[in-house]
């Protein structure tokens, strides 16, 4: 299998499943309500945040491999559309769901010699690295999601 294929399926097991974590994002949420995902803890920041910070990169990655130019920008990165119903925010978590695919396709084409070119500029390191870090990106803010999600059940069970 082309080490390209191998990072597609392990992007996609982090979103979907499947991974030696047992833990992903689909799963993680599943059942998180609009008004949990909007909901913070502490002064952190709050699921919907989260999500949409890590999705933010996902389409920023797929559309530099569909030709566009690199234009996103760290303060973006963490400013999520308003959520003001469950279909807001369903509609946020299909978007990243079809974005996260959309990404996992054109992985897996990505041509093997690609892997060791830069990254649209020298300063961001090569292809590989940028693409491993967007998985290890995602699985540390999935811990966070988990850990939030649980601490909300919790105050919820309090109540």
């Amino acid at each position: 299998m082309k080490v390209s294929a191998q990072i597609a399926k392990h992007f996609r097991e982090v979103y979907f499943g499947g991974n030696w974590t047992c833990s992903n994002l689909r799963d993680n949420l599943s059942d998180v309500s609009w008004q949990e995902a909007l909901t913070p803890v502490y002064n952190l920041n709050t699921i919907a945040t989260l999500v949409y910070h890590m999705s933010y990169y996902v389409s920023a990655i797929r559309r530099v491999l569909e030709g566009e130019a690199l234009d996103s920008s760290d303060k973006l990165s963490f400013m999520h559309p308003p959520i003001a119903s469950q279909q807001d925010w369903d509609h946020l978590l299909a978007t990243i769901w079809d974005d996260a695919e959309k990404l996992a396709g054109l992985l897996e084409q990505l041509p093997e010699e690609k892997l060791g070119e830069f990254f649209t500029q020298e300063k961001y390191g090569i292809y590989y690295r940028n693409l491993h870090g967007l998985i290890e990106h995602t699985h540390y803010h999935l811990g966070q999601v988990a850990l939030l999600k649980r601490i909300l059940r919790r105050e919820q069970e309090k109540g």
